[in-house]
């Protein structure tokens, strides 16, 4: 009925990639069978003890169950104004420089929203993850792929190659591109950058005049004495960008969608002002344990998540290396991005992931649904235990050795 009726913003985004895999998991558990999932980068430890005791410490007192800020209440947006200064020596305005937000995707959705007009162009590199670009897409906005182009046994940036190519992109783009979305450690590939790649953007944002929206994510887990930088410890760097920063990896907090947006005080403002139109914030005891969470004196992540992830790392890529599938060690973020075995790359990633799933019991997800330079490569997030990635490698032994009879006899 009423055909005539379109709506144009979902028709103008893609099939999700990943419904067929999930699908596909489902359905196969519902026969009973055993599926090691590495699809989704859900973390699967408990939140730290200390914030939920203050959740529900907090929940218990009624004044606390009101309308809150939709932009955070004070002490949180203090709270990650001094986790800035301490981590990065950035300092940042609590109250016109900062957003605290439902998760840093709530967040990224609704400033692209806020920020964007019909017609604007944003340069995203490819592969990406899915909402990096689909937020412009929903918003009207045109989006210009690309390619991310990095070493794929470190996973490091090639930082000229980024630059060189962002700037071909920015002289051909009609009409003049206004964003620039980083994201980095990366998802899905795990690349990193240095600190001198932000100087060198930041730079170039003034020059060329274009907004940088950076995603850090990932920032607090990394490997082998690596550390994140953030944009914003580059002086200058409020005048062009703005950063998102989420505790769902960190503190494993990712059910309870606590993140922020910082920076830049014209976007700041234009997502403070939109989102005073769509809600009243995260409910206060939630933003109370957040505050827990980020003070000094608190959880930890780098003595209680790193070792887990880095040893989770460390297993899989050995055991995998052993059962024929060798990929390159990143040094950063809960995922590692397997380029896929040489026999099996011409499958494509979503045949490849389909195959391994129905014939090895492992769920992965396939690299083309972050864009078309993933497609010879499948995310792995590492949140299952040792054992079963070692299991889920005896697996996949086996399949890869189907693989090749099969090509042997035609």
């Amino acid at each position: 009925m009423f055909d005539e009726i379109q709506f144009e913003k979902i028709n103008r985004l893609p099939k999700y990639l990943f419904a067929e895999i999930n699908d596909l998991k489902m359905e196969l558990r519902r026969k009973g069978e055993d599926i090691i999932d590495f699809s989704m980068g859900n973390p699967d430890a408990a939140t730290p003890q200390p914030i939920v005791d203050k959740l529900c410490e907090t929940a218990m007192k009624p004044k606390t169950h009101g309308y809150s800020a939709s932009k955070g209440i004070y002490k949180l947006r203090l709270a990650m104004s001094k986790w800035y200064k301490r981590k990065y020596n950035a300092d940042l305005d609590p109250d016109t420089e900062i957003v605290a937000t439902m998760g840093s995707k709530e967040g990224y959705v609704h400033l692209v929203q806020a920020i964007s007009n019909p017609g604007d162009v944003a340069i995203v590199p490819d592969p990406t993850y899915p909402i990096h670009s689909q937020a412009f897409i929903l918003a009207g906005a045109n989006v210009e792929k690309m390619k991310l182009v990095f070493n794929e046994e470190t996973f490091e940036v090639d930082e000229e190659r980024f630059l060189s190519d962002l700037e071909e992109a920015l002289d051909n783009s009609v009409p003049q591109a206004k964003f620039l979305v980083v994201n980095f450690p990366h998802n899905p590939s795990t690349a990193t950058v240095t600190p001198q790649f932000y100087e060198r953007l930041v730079a170039l944002a003034k020059e060329k005049r274009f907004y940088v929206i950076s995603d850090i994510a990932y920032a607090d887990i990394t490997f082998d004495g690596y550390k994140t930088p953030s944009i914003m410890s580059v002086e200058g760097a409020k005048e062009v960008a703005v950063e998102s920063y989420t505790l769902s990896k960190s503190y494993n907090m990712a059910g309870w969608r606590v993140g922020f947006v910082v920076g830049n005080k014209k976007l700041i403002g234009a997502l403070q002002a939109i989102k005073s139109w769509l809600d009243y914030g995260m409910f206060t005891p939630i933003q109370v344990a957040a505050t827990v969470a980020l003070d000094e004196h608190g959880y930890v992540p780098d003595e209680q998540i790193i070792p887990r992830y880095q040893k989770r790392r460390d297993v899989m890529l050995e055991s995998f290396g052993n059962a024929g599938w060798k990929m390159g060690k990143p040094n950063a973020s809960m995922f590692i991005w397997g380029k896929i075995p040489e026999s099996c790359r011409e499958m494509g990633s979503m045949e490849f992931a389909k195959r391994l799933l129905q014939e090895a019991g492992v769920a992965v997800s396939p690299g083309i649904g972050f864009g078309k330079y993933g497609d010879e490569y499948v995310r792995i997030a590492l949140i299952e235990n040792e054992k079963r990635i070692r299991q889920a490698a005896k697996n996949i032994k086996k399949f890869l050795k189907k693989v090749d009879e099969e090509k042997k006899n035609g």
